[in-house]
């Protein structure tokens, strides 16, 4: 198609790095350093995919579509100021390498002036992870969530969770899933832990990692109330130490009764303590000035 002078022909091996969000505008460079001098009516430029499939092609000074491939057209646009070609719409099928090319038009042939690579790399920032409970979820049944993130690239390196006043990561089993069209990966993971015993609330956050950032879901809160007393075990508790203490009250009570009628025996001296053997063999003294008035009262 062109007649090629090899003295002529310089090669820029070092291809240029660009990066391109998905569906928005990448920008493929292509400056005129060689050509600076010359006329844009006397110059061929245009740009190519490593199939050789044709972006776009600015011929003599004006746009020309006859060269270009189906997929790009309707999607690129010259920028004369930057010297650039931007591709718009990009997706992440449009990772690769690309090849600009300036020629000058002779009445000889065409020279090419410059060859420019560009390696383009797309992504697509993945959304926030969401932290999902299992339904009806108790504090007996444990800790049971699922965190999820969609439409990102290229594919994470990591997810996991933090939870609260703990540096360790817990997650199993990371599910990756990419879609057939888009070529976006979607993420998630899963969580199963008994609750810690005595702990009643927690925070908990999912981390998602990615070859250049991490993203950090909103914190869950896990909140279980305290529970009741239970009743049942209250009376289980409480009902045999109370009938050990009234069985140990009427002893009590029968030994100072007891006591109480001796002292008032005639010809007996007044005592104020009265001391009682029972059969365990351990003597107990009794205040009767302390007991007394309770027996009256009774």
């Amino acid at each position: 198609r062109w007649l090629l002078r090899e003295r002529h022909f310089s090669w820029d091996a070092v291809p240029v790095k660009r990066q391109a969000y998905f569906n928005s505008t990448a920008y493929l460079p292509c400056p005129f350093t060689k050509a600076q001098n010359i006329s844009p009516s006397e110059l061929v430029v245009f740009w190519q995919d490593r199939k050789k499939s044709v972006l776009y092609e600015h011929y003599l000074g004006a746009e020309k579509l006859d060269n270009v491939n189906a997929k790009y057209l309707g999607r690129t646009s010259f920028d004369r100021d930057n010297q650039a070609l931007r591709l718009h719409n990009v997706q992440i099928k449009d990772t690769g390498l690309y090849d600009c090319f300036i020629q000058q038009k002779t009445p000889t042939g065409s020279i090419i002036l410059q060859q420019w690579e560009t390696e383009l790399s797309v992504i697509a920032n993945f959304s926030e992870p969401e932290i999902e409970e299992a339904q009806n979820e108790t504090r007996n049944t444990g800790i049971n969530l699922t965190c999820s993130s969609k439409q990102g690239y290229p594919k994470p390196t990591k997810m996991y969770f933090l939870i609260t006043n703990s540096t360790n990561e817990y997650g199993d089993n990371m599910q990756i899933s990419q879609d057939n069209v888009t070529k976006l990966f979607s993420v998630s993971i899963s969580l199963s832990l008994p609750f810690p015993d005595g702990v009643y609330n927690m925070t908990i956050v999912c981390i998602l990692e990615t070859e250049s950032m991490n993203i950090s879901s909103k914190p869950h809160n896990m909140v279980f109330s305290q529970p009741q007393f239970d009743r049942k075990t209250w009376i289980q508790i409480a009902g045999p130490s109370s009938l050990l203490c009234c069985l140990f009250l009427l002893v009590v009570y029968k030994a100072v009764k007891k006591c109480l009628k001796m002292q008032n025996q005639p010809g007996r001296p007044s005592r104020k303590t009265c001391e009682s053997k029972q059969d365990s063999g351990v003597d107990e003294s009794i205040n009767l000035e302390e007991v007394e008035p309770q027996l009256h009262q009774q």
